[in-house]
């Protein structure tokens, strides 16, 4: 068996790339085939290291043209085109029942941050139980959506922490209790987090599929929205509770609906609101989506609150549209109009293209 000095060379750079002894030329014939199968099996031990690593995300691209009317002043119109989102997610699984999850996202305005990083334990076949320790989003609330614009169910109720959950799921049923040290109140870990989901068996009722359930928060002022929006110290933490249902039928129509509530009312100063005395702000949300084809889906919604202090729309609807241009490429386009308390009111188009992996 002839080797060329081109083979050797390449094989003694990949060596010392990879971190094995050097090969010794003057090592005969034997000694040469004994290393390049040692480079071999290091080439497929890395393989396998890399199936335990699943990388998924989005890069979103959106035009967007909005007309806003304050009560008693002109109308204003203004439009731009942006990055609106870039998120990379990594799921890591080397050993049966531990796997990590870690999501890093980066927004307008924002530098790249490690907006989700947890340990999953999980007893897999052994029991349904699960526990997850780290930065996440507690069980608070289901906000799903057809539209590119958040609803104001998950803008009031969308809670991130680092925090410690604990959970059973199973075909039917998905119970999780989650504990933590919100960031409004309290140098203790005294906050939580509950939801209960049922799914109804796909062979249950021909044709239909039912996902709901409820979750409840023992402070809502901790959600992402309400503690960026305070004016001032919370007072008592405020307890939430929500309720949802996601309704398909022959797999063309889904119905959405979503309704979240505060369960105390809040001091008026806490959003620096001179009107009001005491807030108690709720939000729901309806959507019907009809998927046209496989590649064109449909959307229709109306939501709304109240007691948001002018934070969120009180009354909104709109319409949009999806199209799959690509496998993993969707062109989405959306209309809202707004009306707020005070009359305010807004209308926005929105054109994104969004690429996930």
């Amino acid at each position: 068996m002839k080797h060329s000095v081109k083979n050797l060379s390449w094989l003694l750079a990949l060596s010392l790339c990879i971190g094995l002894p050097a090969i010794s030329i003057a090592g005969g014939h034997e000694s040469l085939e004994a290393r390049v199968s040692r480079l071999e099996s290091a080439r497929s031990g890395m393989g396998s290291w890399l199936d335990r690593i699943s990388l998924g995300g989005h890069i979103e691209v959106e035009a967007e043209y909005i007309r806003e009317k304050e009560s008693g002043e002109s109308r204003t119109d203004e439009s731009d085109i942006s990055l609106a989102e870039v998120e990379l997610e990594i799921d890591i699984d080397f050993v049966k029942h531990v796997s990590g999850h870690i999501v890093l996202l980066w927004e307008p305005g924002e530098t790249l941050d490690v907006e989700e990083a947890f340990i999953r334990l999980d007893g897999e076949d052994v029991m349904p139980f699960y526990l997850q320790a780290g930065k996440m989003f507690v069980p608070f609330g289901n906000y799903e959506t057809f539209f590119i614009t958040d609803p104001n169910t998950l803008e009031l109720g969308e809670t991130l922490e680092a925090a410690a959950v604990v959970g059973y799921a199973s075909d039917l049923f998905e119970l999780s209790f989650g504990i933590y040290n919100g960031d409004t109140k309290g140098r203790h870990l005294n906050s939580y987090a509950a939801s209960a989901v049922y799914t109804l068996p796909e062979d249950a009722v021909a044709g239909l599929g039912l996902t709901t359930g409820v979750s409840w928060i023992s402070n809502i002022a901790d959600s992402e929205f309400l503690s960026d929006e305070a004016d001032a110290d919370l007072r008592k933490k405020v307890p939430a509770a929500s309720a949802f249902a996601v309704v398909t039928l022959n797999d063309r129509w889904t119905l959405l609906a979503e309704y979240l509530t505060a369960l105390n009312n809040f001091d008026a100063e806490y959003f620096g609101d001179e009107e009001d005395s005491r807030l108690k702000p709720k939000a729901w949300n309806v959507e019907l989506g009809y998927a046209l084809t496989d590649d064109l889906h449909l959307a229709a919604k109306y939501e709304g609150g109240d007691n948001l202090g002018g934070l969120l729309p009180k009354r909104q609807f709109g319409v949009a549209a999806s199209y799959d241009l690509f496998k993993y490429t969707t062109l989405s386009l959306e209309y809202l109009h707004g009306t707020f308390a005070n009359r305010d009111k807004y209308d926005i188009v929105t054109m994104q293209l969004a690429f996930e992996f």
